[in-house]
């Protein structure tokens, strides 16, 4: 499913492209038309040129793909979208769930780290009481999820965080506790205890 008119005026000034200078090369192809081929490929996972002809070529929304990831749009995208979603009363910040998972890099990469699983990297996530997003941070897999938690509030896409945050087992910590009270004034809840840091 393609992006609709309303979606891509809330987002399009993200997506505006600068002609060269001089005037020279070929024009770019449509930035929506580009984005939604990468979204079709991030949705479905279909390789990148097994996809249906409506869109541009393969090769022209990988390079984008590529070149708005390094930019950060992709970052200020999310910022945009969960800040339209605050200010429609969208987002429910009485309290957040926190969480990560392990991904394994045989490949290698950036932020890789070794664990008893292999070698990967945890990606951290913070949620509002919806589920829709609100933080995700992806960091080498060795440390511990407790000494993950400040630079994944810090990752947030929206100013205001919630006030209690919620998370299994491996969230609780004494020294966690006080360290997000600190500097964040935010209350740390073990689900799997019902006790409050």
């Amino acid at each position: 499913m393609d992006l609709t008119d309303q979606q891509w005026t809330i987002i399009e000034p993200l997506f505006e492209e600068k002609r060269r200078p001089d005037g020279r090369g070929r024009p770019w192809r449509d930035a929506r038309a580009v984005l939604n081929r990468v979204l079709w490929v991030l949705r479905t996972g279909t390789p990148w040129h097994d996809l249906p002809d409506r869109y541009p070529p393969y090769q022209t929304c990988h390079r984008r793909f590529q070149q708005w990831r390094k930019n950060g749009v992709f970052r200020d995208l999310l910022t945009c979208l969960a800040e339209d979603q605050r200010l429609r009363g969208k987002i429910d910040l009485t309290e957040g769930f926190i969480d990560a998972s392990f991904t394994a890099a045989k490949k290698g990469g950036s932020a890789i780290g070794p664990t008893k699983r292999g070698k990967g990297n945890k990606i951290m996530a913070i949620v509002d009481r919806r589920s829709l997003p609100l933080a995700v941070h992806v960091a080498c897999a060795s440390p511990h999820e407790v000494r993950l938690v400040d630079a994944t509030l810090e990752d947030r896409f929206i100013a205001p965080y919630p006030p209690r945050l919620i998370g299994d087992r491996a969230y609780d910590s004494d020294r966690l506790d006080a360290a997000l009270w600190t500097s964040f004034r935010v209350t740390v809840l073990n689900a799997a205890h019902g006790k409050f840091g």
